[in-house]
C-alpha cells in the first residue's frame, strides 16, 4: 500500500484551511496513494476557547468532515483524518479531539477520541491545559482494513507506551500518530519517541504533523514542530516532511512487520510482575 502523510499549517479558520487540505489530498492521490493521512487539528488550531465555541461544529454538521468524506469517496481511497475539534453535548461544554478513519466509499470506519490531554508547562511563558477545553477519550481503537490493522492515537498519546503495547497485542501492524506537536518539545522528543514506539512494537508508525506558525484571529498564535515522520518496524525513518506543508509518500510492506517481530519477538515476552511498592 502506498501511504501519504499530509503536513499542514492550519489557521484558526476552518473555511481557509479546508481548500488547502483538499488540494494536498488530491496531490497525494495523484501520486498513487491509497491511504492518506492528515494531522491532528485538521479543521483548525486555536487556543481561544471563545473563538472555538463560535466556529466549531458537532460531528453531524462539521463541514470539514463532510468534505473529506466526499473526497475519499470520489478518489476511492482510505483517509485518516488525524483529528477534528468538534462540539459535543457535554454538560461542561468541552469539545472532542476526534480522529476519523474514512473508507473508500466515504463511510466512517472508525472513530477515536484522544485519550491523553496535553496539560503541561513547557516553560515559564508556555503553558497548555488541553483538558480545560477538551474532554479525554476512554477507549483504545483498533481498525481493520484490507491493507493493515491500524492502531489509532493522537499527538500527546505518543508519550504513553502502554497504549501502543495494547494496540500491538490486539493486532495493530500500523500505528498512526497524527499530531500538532509543540515546537519546543518536538525538537527534543518527537523523532526518538516515534522511533521507540515502532521498535518496541515491531510496527510501522505513521505520524502526519502540523508545522510552522499558525495564524490566529483570536488568542495566542501557536507554533508546531512539523517533520511528519514515517518509521519502519525496525526503526528506520522512511520519510520526513520537513518544516513546510506538503505530502510525504511511503510504501507499506507488512512482511517487514512480520520480519521485525520474528527477529525480536518481544510482544511474546511480556510478563506479569509484582510491585514496586511505593
Amino acid at each position: 500500500m502506498r501511504a501519504a502523510l499530509i503536513q499542514l499549517s492550519v489557521t484558526d479558520d476552518w473555511a481557509v484551511n479546508l481548500p488547502v487540505t483538499l488540494g494536498l489530498v488530491r496531490q497525494a492521490v495523484a501520486a498513487g496513494a491509497g491511504f492518506v493521512l492528515t494531522p491532528e487539528a485538521t479543521n483548525l488550531l486555536s487556543s481561544d476557547r471563545a473563538h472555538q465555541r463560535a466556529v466549531l461544529h458537532p460531528e453531524a454538521s462539521d463541514p470539514t468532515l463532510a468534505a473529506l468524506r466526499a473526497e475519499a469517496a470520489q478518489a476511492g481511497v482510505w483517509l485518516l483524518i488525524g483529528s477534528l475539534a468538534l462540539k459535543t453535548d457535554d454538560a461542561d461544554g468541552r469539545f472532542a479531539n476526534r480522529c476519523f478513519l474514512i473508507g473508500p466509499d466515504g463511510s466512517i470506519a472508525a472513530r477515536y477520541d484522544k485519550i491523553h490531554m496535553f496539560d503541561v508547562e513547557v516553560s515559564e511563558t508556555e503553558r497548555y491545559r488541553e483538558s480545560e477545553g477538551y474532554r479525554p477519550g476512554a477507549r483504545a481503537v483498533l481498525a481493520a482494513t484490507p491493507f493493515a490493522r491500524l492502531g489509532l492515537s493522537v499527538c500527546y498519546d505518543l508519550r504513553f507506551p502502554y497504549l501502543y503495547r495494547a494496540l500491538a497485542h490486539a493486532g495493530a501492524e500500523v500505528l498512526t500518530v497524527p499530531a500538532a506537536f509543540n515546537d519546543t518539545t518536538g525538537a527534543a522528543h518527537w523523532e526518538p519517541l516515534l522511533r521507540a514506539r515502532a521498535i518496541e512494537n515491531g510496527a510501522y508508525v505513521l505520524a502526519p504533523a502540523q508545522c510552522g506558525s499558525h495564524a490566529a484571529h483570536a488568542g495566542r498564535p501557536r507554533r508546531t514542530h512539523g517533520h511528519s515522520l514515517a518509521v519502519a518496524p525496525w526503526g528506520e525513518v522512511l520519510a520526513d516532511g520537513g518544516i513546510e506543508p506538503g505530502v510525504s509518500l511511503v510504501t507499506l510492506d507488512l512482511a517487514e512487520v512480520a520480519r521485525a517481530r520474528a527477529r525480536v519477538p518481544s510482544l511474546s515476552h511480556d510478563r506479569p510482575f509484582a510491585g514496586p511498592t511505593p
